[in-house]
This record gives structure tokens, sequence and C-alpha cells, in this order.
């Protein structure tokens, strides 16, 4: 995910303790564009697979004759496996390498993603979705980690950025190919198309992605991990930056799993192909996610999670017009407010986080997943009840939450300058 405090003292904290001689990798230097390449791949394949079924959503309850809130648990199943194994497989991590770990979860997932099509009931392709969310964890949190040991500091977020802009691209791309192949052949021909395109990534990403050099082996200790997790957790930033994490994906998570609904329905009733190439404003995501660097260097931390917040909300209320373009306008700017929002706070808990750095991403990806999976359900929900009114309201609500959230963050900051902490 990631206006004073920019997390600026972790950085230099970390300066500091590297080598005079610093061989991690910067822009330009050696192994950075392998890197770069293999890990946007590795966000291509995760979103592609994790949200394969979004934008085809009013086809499966077509076929298995469901509402939209039964339908939704195609999307919420995988991003709550997600969300449930990111932690475990950020410990297997920390003993067992970054790239290992990355690898054994692409293969997994994507072995599942050519089984998904052949799912006999909804049962099924719930139950299959769940274990490749599960199968998926093990990238989102060993990738921040990757980077946090491997690119110098100074890189850092513009690196994980490109990460986010993978995950954006990935997102895009499933759902403007499942929509258009959906719409010749079926949603079971169009999620095997995107099980193929994710063998491609993961293959390139294993021979592109560079050998860790700074990685060491930590401990499977429970004790061990369950001491490094309390740390986290009793950082007031770190569980700032994990709520605003889920509550941005609320609000995402809700608009693109019941948007297909309403584009399908009147007054639209546009045809899959066309809902589906509605993702292309995913695009706007890769700019905003691969810039969030630079506004974090020019507006801090917190003056970029609330120019996001402030962006995303104006989305949602430009897209309760019933007319296309303003929906349109107003997707757009939720898609922007979110992926800024995200790398800010995604990469500032790498940042912040000075051990156990994949637990730390680990728990940010379990929060951002479990927000992930209760915008889907709750957002469909309200859709049936409320149609898209409903939808946007609980957006507003999680982007208040980020601004409340925020402004804590601001008051303890200004609490902290005017009593800073005698020393030692």
């Amino acid at each position: 995910m990631s206006p004073a405090d920019t997390g600026a003292s972790a950085v230099l904290d970390a300066a500091s303790a590297a080598p005079r001689t610093d061989t991690r990798m910067t822009p330009g230097g050696p192994g950075y564009r392998r890197m770069s390449l293999a890990l946007f791949l590795a966000g291509v394949a995760t979103f592609a697979l994790l949200y394969s079924t979004q934008a085809l959503l009013p086809l499966v309850s077509g076929e298995f004759g469901v509402a939209a809130s039964d339908a939704s648990w195609t999307v919420a199943a995988a991003t709550g496996g997600l969300a449930v194994f990111v932690l475990p497989m950020s410990a297997l991590s920390e003993r067992f390498g970054r790239r290992t770990v990355m690898t054994a979860s692409l293969a997994v997932a994507v072995t599942v993603g050519l089984l998904v099509p052949f799912a006999p009931s909804l049962g099924v392709l719930i139950a299959l979705r769940a274990l490749q969310g599960a199968a998926l964890a093990g990238v989102p949190a060993s990738a921040q980690a990757y980077l946090a040991e491997e690119v110098g500091p100074t890189s850092l977020v513009t690196a994980i950025g490109l990460f986010v802009a993978g995950n954006s691209v990935g997102g895009m791309s499933g759902r403007v190919v499942t929509g258009w192949v959906a719409q010749e052949w079926g949603w079971r021909a169009a999620v095997g198309v995107v099980g193929v395109i994710a063998v491609a990534c993961a293959v390139a990403f294993r021979l592109l992605l560079p050998a860790p050099r700074h990685f060491t082996p930590g401990s499977l200790r429970p004790r061990v991990l369950a001491r490094t997790v309390r740390d986290h957790l009793a950082n007031p930033l770190l569980r700032r930056l994990y709520a605003i994490g889920a509550l941005f994906m609320t609000v995402f998570g809700g608009v693109y799993t019941v948007i297909g609904y309403r584009l399908t329905g009147a007054p639209f009733s546009l045809p899959q192909g066309i809902v589906g190439s509605i993702f292309l404003v995913y695009l706007v995501g890769t700019v905003s996610a691969s810039t969030a660097g630079r506004l974090v260097r020019r507006l801090g931390r917190r003056g970029t999670l609330y120019l996001a917040a402030a962006t995303t909300a104006a989305g949602l209320l430009l897209s309760l017009a019933d007319s296309l373009v303003p929906v349109l306008a107003g997707l757009v700017l939720i898609t922007a407010g979110f992926f800024a929002g995200h790398a800010a706070a995604s990469s500032a808990v790498s940042r912040t986080a000075t051990h156990g750095r994949a637990q730390a991403s680990a728990l940010y990806q379990s929060a951002y997943y479990v927000g992930s999976s209760a915008g889907s359900t709750v957002g469909a929900l309200a859709f049936h009840a409320r149609g898209w009114t409903g939808t946007v309201g609980v957006g507003l609500l999680a982007v208040l939450g980020v601004v409340a959230i925020t402004l804590l963050g601001t008051r303890a900051a200004r609490t902290t300058a005017r009593h800073p902490a005698p020393a030692r």
C-alpha cells in the first residue's frame, strides 16, 4: 500500500546499518531491471488469478442460478484464503527464502488455475478459488520482504510501487481478457485463458529474478514468530497502516465486484466484452502506484493518504450518475486513489519494520485481503439491498475510516514533536 512523517528515519537507520559499500540494487544498477520485471510479472500473475472471476460474476450467477451475493464468494474465497495463509507463508519465506517461496506459491496457484474451468458446481468452484488464494499467499509478503532486503532504501518506495503496478496490470488484463473471451466462449474458457497467461508469467518470473544476496535464514519456531507478530502489532504506526490498507481494499473490492452487475443491467445494458474492457481504467492505477514514491517525497506519507482518500471519495460520488461517462470517470478516480494509497501504506510498512519484515508485510497483506473479502461480500449485499447507492455508501464509510485513522497519526506525530522522548 506505502505530512511530515514519511518514515524517513527508518530509511536513515537502515542506511546507517548497511555496509559502507552498499551492494543492494538501485535503479540503473546491476540486476535492478531484471528484478523489477520479474516482480512486475509476479504481480501480474497474482492479481490476474486472484480476481479472475470478478468480471465474470453475472455469467457465474446465470450458469448456477444464484444471486450476486452468492457468486461473489468466488472472489471472497480467494482473497480470504490469501488473508489466512499469508502469515504462515511469510514464516516459511523467513526460513527457506523469498524466491523459493514465491516460486512454489506461483507453481501451485497456476496449477489450480488450470483446474478452475472444470469446476462442476459453485461449491467446488469456491473451494478451488480458496485453495488458489491460499497458494498465492506466498507472493505478496515475500515480494515486499525481498525488496526491503535487496533494494537500496532510497529506492524502496519506487520498487514497491512497480510491484503494485504489476498488480494493477494483472487485475486489468485478467478482467479485460476474460470479458471478451467469455462473450464468445463463456466464463470457463475465460478463466482457462487467464490460467495459461499466469503460467507464462510464473516461468518468466523464475528465470528473471536475481538470487538474493542479503537474505539471512530465520527461525520457524512458533514462539519466535509469535513474538515478532506481537512486536509488530504493538507498534501504533503499523497498526494504523494495516487498518488503512484494509479500508482502502474494502472500497476497491466492493466497487469492482459489483460494477459488472451494474453495467450489464439497466440503464446501461452493456455486453460482457465491453464490461471487461471497463477494467482498462486499471492503467490509471499502474501510473498512480508507480508514481507514489514521488508523491510521498513531496507530500509526505500522510499527505499522500489524505489525497488518495479524497480522490477515492470523489470517484465514489461521481459514479452515482446514471450516465456512462461520469461512471467511468468515477472509476478512474477510485482506481487512482486506491493504488496511490495502497502503495504509500505498504511501502511505509516495509520502511517501518526493523526486523521480521516478511511478517510485517504479511500482516499488512492479511489485513488488506480481509478488506477485499469484506468489500466483495458487503458490497454485494448492499447492492442487493439498495442497488449501487448501497455499494457507494459502504465505500464512503471505509474512506471516512481512512481519513480518521490518518488524522490520528497526524495528531500523534504532533504530540511527539511537542513532547519528544527524553534522551537516554
